[in-house]
């Protein structure tokens, strides 16, 4: 079997999500929306931890570049154990306000034939362990980690 002109090319459009966020100047992206467009190109790369177990794993063996964290967890066990180890190993922490709209970043979702995002599963905590490409959102964060 040969895999010439076997190639599908599916173009799923990207799933648009209201969060507030910050105005941001003309020309520049707000951190949020650099937030999200990180998350994404991390995801495309293999490079995002998902969940408490995995969070912990790789904060714990200094694989995480970035942090995200949802401000609504309701375990204060869960957001002491990510603070400190983001704290004792200098990896950068940013919060989110919604697990759903953290989850849809995150990929954990179904994505319908319109592009919006169906069977959003809410997620407290996203490492990205390897950023994937450098983006405008990319250096919008570092920016943003720097001044602050």
């Amino acid at each position: 079997m040969s895999d010439a002109g076997d190639e599908i090319q599916v173009d799923a459009p990207a799933a648009a999500v209201e969060v507030e966020a910050k105005e941001a100047p003309k020309g520049k992206m707000s951190v949020e929306d650099a937030l999200q467009q990180v998350l994404k190109n991390a995801l495309v790369h293999d490079g995002l931890a998902r969940g408490l177990r995995e969070c912990a794993k790789a904060l714990d063996r200094r694989q995480a570049h970035l942090c995200v964290l949802v401000d609504s967890c309701t375990e204060a066990e869960y957001i002491k154990l990510i603070e400190a180890l983001c704290n004792d190993h200098n990896i950068n922490l940013i919060k989110v306000s919604d697990a759903k709209i953290l989850g849809t970043w995150a990929g954990l979702c179904k994505i319908d034939r319109e592009g919006n995002p169906r069977k959003v599963v809410g997620c407290s905590c996203v490492v990205v362990k390897e950023y994937g490409v450098e983006s405008e959102g990319l250096h919008v964060l570092l920016d943003f980690f720097k001044n602050r």
